[in-house]
């Protein structure tokens, strides 16, 4: 029997260039659904997060079949929290098809991810995708993309890319602007003349690579990754190699390979294939699987480190446990045990509390992707502010992550979004004007970027773009101001008074509207003064006998400033606590009393004097 010819294809671009959406139409034009079938948007954004918030968290794999070769498709998250699944994904690939938006051009997050590919020696395929926006401008988009290539140092084989035009939310590639389509043949064309399909070595010893993990209530721990030697059979027994170097004899019990976007269980799996493969619980990334009398570890895969940690309480509040399924240190821990079989770019550590953990990741989207999942399956939790994780080079010198920054905004703007990046010791890079917009390009330490994102689209009225990579590390740079604004702290605690409400309003900004429950030490609002407020609340009116001669003025309230997950991390101090259960999120004080506040803050002058 003839062997499947097979090819592997990476969608790589930045954050809502439609990376997802061209893989739709990958898949609704290879008849892989069904004529009566519903098919959803964004088929391959499975998570409920993910088609909320429209963007990519996990890495997928799907296949279609075109002129008869199997083509693995694996779709790429264009978040920077997530540049390290981008990295291992690339490695299992023959091509990538680097997507760049008609009027964006080259973001930041297109100059990491192409820079990986490039470094692996994978000849990319450019797709410049959105091309019926009004401000498209894809010429001028083509020559940044070569400046591209060009400041990443390709080959003269790799500059040799083809281009082509596209639509993906229409499902329409083209070969030139002026050459209109009407499907997306031209890119399946362009993939299989431009890249060979993969060599048959069947023959030749087994050598796997695992490049993610995926976890399944009935089987355990899957390992996903491609076959670059031999054949997998299902139930024969192998050796798998680890980074320490350690081999450990084991059986393969299950194996599957995609068709379509379903897993399908196969007895065997051949050379070039991306398989998931059950029955070793230790499995994890790089590890290599060999024939037992031919081990050949592969090269092992970095992971990179994390940049910001939290502290992840158990929730202490008055109101703990009140809508919250999950609220032990034991359910807390399990669960974050739970998210580490996955989530490699996570790390779990004990603190001296039994009731804490802290929680290390690659920036605030990762770990608060993961709080959300947590409140949404019915846990309870309080989360610290977010810390960045300092290291010492080989020097003995103190150094931070830094991060480049890009902000696109109105010309209006320019002056104070400046004046903000300068104050969180940003330094300037680039400045470009164009059609009445700025692009500025900060380097910036992510220390100081910590807050920025919620300030930034406040300031820019939401007409504001802001892209974030982290580029590298340089010497600490001294000490930044945090929030200038103070906390309006609830006295009391029982249910907020619109009377009450009213009168405070004027001091500051609210968190809460009136019949809102509050506790004591729970924040309710932002003070207009840089000084902490003790406030009541629950103050009413009071009643008398006497009618006043004049009606009372209505009392009108401003809405309250309503917080989204992350907004909360960004907004609290180091004092302070996110509150998180699945109905609400509060924002409340560690010491939850005037007593309490004042013992740590004690605490805390004794450690830094």
């Amino acid at each position: 029997m003839e062997k499947e010819k097979i090819l592997n294809i990476a969608v790589i671009a930045h954050v809502d260039a439609g990376k997802s959406t061209l893989v739709d139409a990958f898949l609704r034009q290879s008849d892989v659904f069904r004529n009566n079938e519903e098919v959803v948007d964004c088929v391959m954004d499975s998570n409920d997060l993910e088609r909320e918030r429209g963007i990519t968290i996990y890495s997928k794999n799907c296949s279609v079949i075109h002129n008869g070769v199997k083509i693995n498709i694996v779709d790429t998250p264009g978040h920077a929290d997530f540049s390290s699944e981008v990295e291992r994904i690339i490695r299992t690939v023959d091509t990538v098809i680097l997507l760049v938006d008609a009027s964006e051009g080259p973001m930041p997050q297109t100059r990491f991810v192409l820079s990986k590919a490039l470094e692996i020696g994978l000849k990319p395929i450019l797709l410049i995708n959105k091309i019926d926006k009004k401000d498209q401008r894809a010429q001028e988009v083509v020559d940044e993309v070569y400046e591209l290539f060009l400041d990443l140092n390709a080959t003269d084989e790799q500059l040799d890319f083809p281009i082509l035009y596209g639509i993906a939310r229409e499902g329409i590639v083209q070969y030139e602007l002026d050459q209109p389509s009407n499907n997306i043949d031209p890119l399946f064309d362009t993939i299989l003349n431009h890249c060979n399909v993969y060599p048959d070595y069947d023959n030749q010893p087994l050598q796997m690579q695992i490049s993610a993990l995926a976890y399944d209530e009935y089987i355990g721990r899957l390992g996903i990754g491609r076959i670059y030697k031999g054949v997998l059979k299902q139930g024969a027994y192998y050796i798998r190699c680890n980074e320490e170097g350690l081999e450990k004899k084991e059986s393969i019990s299950k194996c599957f390979v995609y068709k379509g976007l379903s897993r399908t269980d196969v007895k065997e799996a051949h050379s070039g294939d991306i398989v998931v493969i059950a029955g070793m619980p230790d499995i994890n990334i790089g590890d290599t699987i060999c024939e037992i009398d031919h081990v050949q570890p592969m090269e092992q895969i970095p992971i990179e480190e994390p940049t910001l940690s939290m502290n992840f309480h158990v929730n202490s509040s008055p109101f703990a446990g009140q809508s919250g399924k999950y609220v032990t240190s034991r359910n807390l821990k399990e669960r974050l045990e739970k998210e580490l079989e996955v989530n490699v770019g996570l790390k779990v550590e004990p603190t001296d509390s039994a009731d804490c953990f802290k929680v290390s990741g690659r920036g605030e989207l990762h770990i608060s992707i993961l709080i959300e999942n947590m409140r949404r399956e019915g846990y309870e939790l309080a989360v610290s502010k977010p810390e960045v994780i300092l290291h010492e080079d080989e020097n003995g010198i103190k150094v931070e992550p830094i991060e480049e920054v890009v902000c696109i905004a109105p010309s209006e703007y320019q002056g104070t979004i400046i004046n903000k990046l300068n104050l969180r010791k940003g330094v300037m890079v680039n400045l470009e004007e164009e059609n009445g917009y700025d692009r500025i390009t900060y380097t910036a330490p992510t220390r100081g970027l910590l807050g920025f994102r919620s300030e930034f689209i406040n300031d820019t009225h939401g007409e504001g773009t802001l892209v974030r990579r982290i580029c590298g590390y340089e010497p600490y740079k001294g000490e930044i101001n945090q929030r200038m604004q103070g906390a309006m702290i609830s006295t009391e605690t029982g249910t907020a008074m619109t009377y009450a409400l009213w009168n405070l309003q004027e001091r500051g900004s609210l968190f809460i509207g009136p019949q809102t429950e509050v506790y004591e030490g729970m924040i309710i609002g932002e003070s207009a003064k840089n000084i902490d407020m003790d406030v009541n609340p629950l103050k009413n009116k009071k009643l008398t006998a006497i009618r006043s001669s004049g009606r009372d003025e209505a009392m009108l309230l401003t809405p309250p400033r309503i917080f989204s997950l992350e907004e909360a991390l960004e907004w609290i101090n180091d004092d302070e606590l996110v509150e998180v259960t699945p109905d609400a999120i509060r924002i409340r004080k560690k010491g939850l009393t005037a007593i309490e506040r004042r013992r740590l803050y004690r605490q805390k002058m004794d450690q830094e004097g």
